[in-house]
């Protein structure tokens, strides 16, 4: 029965290859452009974000490494990607709450790399005034403040967990720059690093 079902998901992965077509010079141009001429005749997806586009979309422009080409949005939906939030290439709109989710688990995927409003806008294909209009709206926070509970929530853990300094503590969650980490724990928390761990610290 299991080889049956690694056949299976196999063909599915070959019949969805096999949708996708060559990225052309004259397509790649047609992106990095904005040309809406294009726009009907292909879509393009790219894969570190999981969004498919219109030709004429307005989002920075993607590596070409990660743009996968479909005849159809159809065919790039069966693909396993979704539709931009900014071009809307299936002519409908994508729910807001939904939106925020993709948002909110990126954020939760790399909090522990320099996240900017403006990087979070691209990758979702959004303006940063739109991201973060919607975000507050949906989730009653900012999206930096959301960053910022989910840096001091693993913090807490860490500091909890193990014995490692402060300042490893603070670059682990994303935030390098020490006394800045030790401020804004100080504001969430109530207490320094240090005294959080003397109060919590498992064996004391």
């Amino acid at each position: 029965m299991r080889a049956r079902n690694e056949e299976h998901d196999d063909g599915v992965d070959q019949a969805v290859s096999m949708v996708q077509e060559r990225l052309t010079e004259e397509k790649w141009q047609a992106i990095l452009h904005n040309d809406a001429d294009y726009d009907g005749k292909f879509w393009y997806a790219v894969k570190t974000t999981s969004i498919f586009c219109r030709p004429s979309c307005k989002s920075k422009p993607p590596k070409k490494e990660n743009v996968r080409i479909y005849p159809t949005a159809e065919q790039a939906l069966t693909g396993g990607f979704r539709p931009c939030k900014r071009c809307k290439p299936t002519g409908e709109k994508l729910p807001d709450e939904e939106w925020i989710g993709h948002v909110t688990d990126y954020i939760v995927s790399h909090y522990k790399e320099h996240l900017t409003l403006e990087l979070l806008a691209d990758t979702s294909h959004s303006s940063p005034y739109h991201l973060q209009r919607t975000f507050k709206r949906i989730s009653g926070i900012t999206p930096t403040e959301y960053i910022q509970d989910l840096r001091i929530q693993h913090a807490k853990t860490l500091l909890v967990r193990s014995d490692r300094k402060i300042a490893e503590i603070g670059s682990q969650v994303g935030m390098t720059n020490t006394p800045y980490f030790v401020t804004l724990f100080k504001q969430k928390v109530g207490c320094t690093p240090a005294s959080y761990r003397r109060q919590h610290k498992r064996g004391d």
